[in-house]
């Protein structure tokens, strides 16, 4: 099928946007940071010289205290020579560079872990490839290879091992052995199967397929029942066309010789090689609740859509994000590598990975905590046919597997710092996970998971709101309503490159004309009249109040969402909101809540631009609030009530009023996690705090900072977001309104009004 110029317009669109993403601030993904402060010359002398020569002399009497004083323990090298980049092909060690960065983000973002990534060029010598990445092993912690072809992967990985004492991982094998072994687990226990009587055939014989063949093998599954086929065939005794020793371990004596030969009763069909190689007569003939594992990409052996309409008692799995039971590495890879690298472990046993297997198999038959059902609202979250493995955000792969491979490790007598306290380490990993930076995700899974949302952007006009819309279109997140004047919409759509079509992707609402006008400005008089607003007025400001026109579309359920403020004050739209939507039933107030993304935390903070001197009692609601928003994102509020009085130091009045809100919370919300009044480093400082008082309700790091007034928390929100956060903000959020409508500050990014949209869509979700 030929592609449209609408799919080659996209393409285009999406090419130079991954170029300027990858170009702009900076070139690259990856860069080094310093961990240490060097600020005068003493901290000079002890970064280099004469200090730095006493841990040279540690790490020379005790290799192991390299851990203890470098970040080796800490540090990846991903290393490819470019052999199988992708779905790119060999296209070289610099051309593989961007992916190398890529997969560097990955480990950072997910689990923390620093990379080095590694091109080298050597693709004919194998043991010369092997000699020098051996070589670095004095500089990292563990070793993972990317996109090096089949079969040189096994020997290179097969003698990197032996030669090594640090974990070596071929992520393209073992990764997606380990999440393919996970889901095949679950899979058989939905069909009522046991891994040692059931029927494999597998469609590929690359570095991955037969590495899921192996581990399966090592975890009970007879070499006798694995039928592997691939581009000649079926894999028999006596063949000899693309046959390598790893391919021959699994030759069966047979005279079948096609696909279609060995796939008859067949329970599990693994699918490692091209789109289509799986035919609907084919699935016919496989036994009573087969599973299908169909992963290539982008084109699946066979469509979920295509084995429905031939049978419906198929368990199915796909490597894609737009069906159930996705494949994906990325479930996988940072967190066997967090728990060999926290235990430093000399090598990556098979005990490892088949540990890694069972944690994330028992993660997603695990009831669903009241913390991950409200990060994917909308979701269903229940093991079964289309929930067979965790989803890549789930916030508990870091704190369930990384400890079961660290223990596997220990276990195994391959870790040379064992973990003594287990329970401390998950404490650990879990202030890691709500301090990655993923928190968006669990909004953005959401709001695609609902049904296409209607979403009103009152400064329809507005650049950065085109910009957005463009985006929010592209990832299927909402359909936006512009506010505004349609042709001059469409003339800056023209002029900023972007492909919106009225009518197909986005809707008008017209400031000039719009023949529910005199319908609106009714209704607002009627609601308004008793508070000053004559006829004159309503249908004025009905006119020129983009805020206005906004909550009204909402309230008549012309939209099921609603953001402004990308210019104006918060008041000015506050106003329109309150007289239109009002209050949320129960709630007295309305506050601001914003969350940054800092370098090794979040921090959400409130009331940021409403409430200049709340009350007590208003504090307490707004935290309240805040702590309940907060669940949505997955997070478990920790709040702090911050003052410049620390636990009864100050009869200052705005001491005794957060003191008083504390006793209303202990009343109205024993269920969070509070405590206060309380200076600013004492809430994010555990260990102070334990000092200063030992009896605290709060654990841990607070993420929810509640200011006693406005001035305080806007300064402290703007001064973090710009020296600390990089400006990496989400809200404002507004609190409190009766139907979901956000109120956003000028100084908004297309990024932020993008994560508003998404917030917007999954509270419209949770509300309908």
């Amino acid at each position: 099928m030929s592609s449209t110029p609408s799919s080659n317009d996209k393409r285009e669109q999406i090419r130079r946007a991954a170029l300027e993403y990858h170009q702009f601030p900076v070139p690259g993904k990856i860069a080094i940071a310093a961990t240490k402060q060097l600020i005068n010359q003493h901290d000079l002398a002890l970064a280099y010289t004469p200090g730095v020569a006493a841990p040279c002399e540690e790490i020379a009497k005790d290799p192991d205290a390299s851990y203890k004083y470098t970040s080796r323990g800490n540090l990846v090298g991903v290393i490819t020579n470019g052999t199988a980049v992708l779905g790119l092909g060999d296209i070289g060690p610099l051309a593989g560079k961007p992916v190398m960065e890529g997969k560097g983000v990955l480990f950072k973002k997910f689990a923390g872990i620093d990379v080095f990534d590694i091109e080298i060029d050597e693709k004919k010598d194998l043991d010369k490839l092997v000699d020098i990445i051996a070589s670095l092993e004095p500089t990292f912690g563990g070793i993972n290879l990317e996109d090096i072809k089949a079969p040189d992967c096994f020997y290179v990985e097969r003698k990197l091992r032996e030669r090594m004492k640090i974990p070596v991982f071929h992520d393209d094998q073992h990764g997606t052995a380990i999440v393919v072994a996970a889901a095949l687990t679950n899979g058989l226990k939905v069909a009522g199967k046991e891994l040692k009587n059931v029927k494999l055939v597998t469609s590929g014989a690359g570095a991955a397929a037969l590495a899921s063949l192996k581990l399966l093998v090592k975890m009970g599954l007879p070499k006798k029942n694995i039928w592997v086929t691939d581009i000649a065939g079926v894999v028999y005794e006596g063949r000899t066309e693309l046959m390598d020793e790893d391919k021959r371990e699994f030759a069966q004596k047979t005279d079948a010789r096609k696909l279609g030969d060995v796939i008859a009763d067949a329970d599990i069909f693994l699918g490692l090689s091209a789109g289509g190689v799986l035919k609907q007569d084919m699935v016919k003939k496989m036994a009573a609740n087969p599973i299908i594992a169909a992963l290539a990409n982008p084109t699946p052996e066979i469509t979920p859509e295509e084995v429905k309409a031939v049978r419906d008692d198929v368990i199915m799995c796909t490597g894609r994000t737009d069906y159930p039971n996705q494949i994906n590495n990325v479930l996988c890879f940072p967190y066997i590598f967090r728990g060999a690298l926290d235990v430093g472990a000399s090598t990556i046993t098979d005990e490892m990975e088949i540990a890694a297997v069972y944690a994330m198999a028992k993660l997603a038959q695990a009831e669903q905590s009241e913390v991950v059902a409200a990060a994917y609202v909308g979701e269903p979250l229940i093991f079964g046919r289309e929930y067979l493995i965790p989803k890549p955000f789930d916030p508990r792969l870091m704190i369930e597997i990384a400890p079961a491979v660290a223990q596997a490790a220990m276990d195994g007598g391959v870790a040379r710092r064992p973990i003594a306290d287990m329970d401390a380490y998950r404490e650990k990993l879990q202030a890691y996970v709500y301090a990655s930076g993923t928190t968006m995700k669990p909004i953005f899974t959401a709001a695609k998971a609902a049904s296409k949302k209607r979403i009103a952007y009152a400064e329809g006009e507005e650049e950065r709101v085109l910009r957005a819309a463009q985006i929010v279109v592209d990832e299927g997140l909402a359909r936006p309503t512009l506010i505004g004047r349609p042709t001059i919409i469409a003339q800056r759509i023209e002029k900023f490159g972007l492909r919106l079509k009225e009518g197909q992707d986005y809707d008008v609402v017209d400031t000039e004309y719009d023949e529910r006008y005199r319908d609106f400005w009714q209704t607002y008089h009627r609601m308004t009249e008793r508070k000053g607003v004559t006829v004159p007025i309503a249908k004025i400001e009905m006119r020129r109040r983009l805020a206005l026109i906004g909550a009204m579309l909402l309230h008549k359920g012309h939209v099921d969402g609603m953001i402004c403020g990308t210019w104006g004050n918060t008041a000015m739209h506050l106003q329109y909101i309150d007289q239109v939507i009002g209050k949320r039933a129960g709630v007295n107030t309305y506050a601001a809540m914003n969350g940054l993304l800092l370098p090794d935390r979040q921090l959400f903070i409130v009331d940021t631009h409403i409430n200049y001197d709340p009350s007590a009692e208003q504090i307490a609601e707004i935290t309240m609030m805040a702590a309940t928003e907060m669940q949505r994102f997955g997070l478990h509020p920790k709040a702090a009530l911050l003052s410049h009085s620390n636990f009864g130091q100050s009869s200052q009045p705005s001491a005794i009023k957060m003191r008083q809100a504390l006793e209303l919370l202990r009343v109205q919300a024993p269920w969070l996690e509070v405590d206060g009044e309380m200076h600013g480093d004492v809430a994010l400082d555990a260990e102070m705090r334990k000092v200063i008082m030992p009896n605290s309700t709060l654990t841990g790091q607070a993420n929810l900072l509640v200011l006693p007034n406005l001035d305080a928390a806007n300064i402290a929100y703007n001064l973090l977001k710009t020296a600390a956060g990089g400006g990496i903000a989400i809200g404002p959020m507004l609190l409190g309104a009766a139907q979901p409508v956000n109120i956003l500050t000028p100084s908004t990014t297309v990024r932020r009004i993008v994560n508003m949209t998404a917030l917007t869509v999954a509270d419209a979700n949770a509300t309908r």
